[in-house]
């Protein structure tokens, strides 16, 4: 017979979350400016400097970034991922097309990105179309990753139902194997995907609460104009 956890009051357990939670603080340290005045003509090469500064900074993980998308029936889907390239043509991501992102992104083929970059005080938020690469792009993608990477691709069966634990653990050593004997092994589902933003903003909290926000939007001839807004 199993002996059942100890029993923990609901009420105590929410009084204290919500002690820990009102204790938090936000940026309590000094803070970058941001002088919009200098900002760049397009989203992209300020992108790329705020990632180094993020870099520079000691943010953990500063490639990982949040995507949203929509289900068929309109609602909001969202989850973490890893970007894997910023330039001319977008922003670059991957992920099974059979996945439930895939199948979104089929259905309608529209995303939003949002990087937060605590260190610094600063999110990046891009909204625009999502095309996928071809198979041979995609499978490039895999190319200059990590064994775990592909092996992680090969085992495929991303969002499906798991029946237990134990049948993820055969896959994925069964992966593995196959991506040490096999480096160009076939992942077909596994997809590139590039976001082409028509929007983005770059905020830069501030410890008052001024925070400054420069949103771009993209206009016909490939230009972009760039506005401020309240916080």
């Amino acid at each position: 017979m199993t002996q059942d956890a100890p029993h923990q009051d609901p009420t105590a357990e929410h009084a204290a979350f919500t002690k820990a939670l009102h204790a938090q603080r936000v940026w309590d340290t000094e803070l970058p400016g941001f002088d919009t005045a200098d900002a760049p003509a397009s989203p992209l090469p300020l992108f790329h400097r705020w990632f180094l500064d993020a870099v520079a900074a000691g943010q953990s993980e500063p490639h990982t970034m949040t995507l949203a998308t929509v289900d068929a029936d309109g609602r909001p889907d969202l989850r973490t991922l890893m970007l894997h390239e910023a330039d001319a043509q977008g922003w670059h991501f991957a992920s099974h097309a059979t996945s439930a992102k895939g199948r979104q992104l089929a259905e309608r083929p529209e995303a939003a990105l949002h990087f937060y970059w605590p260190a610094l005080g600063r999110q990046i938020r891009l909204r625009g179309p999502v095309t996928p690469a071809s198979a041979a792009e995609s499978r490039a993608d895999l190319a200059v990753r990590t064994r775990g990477a592909l092996a992680a691709a090969l085992t495929g069966h991303q969002s499906e139902v798991l029946p237990d634990r134990a049948t993820l653990l055969a896959a994925a050593d069964a992966a593995w194997d196959l991506a040490g004997a096999d480096p160009e092994a076939p992942a077909p589902t596994w997809t590139r995907y590039t976001l082409a933003p028509r929007e983005a903003e770059f905020f830069q909290g501030d410890p008052t609460r001024r925070h400054t926000r420069l949103h771009y939007t993209r206009t016909p001839g490939d230009t972009w104009t760039t506005r401020l807004l309240w916080p």
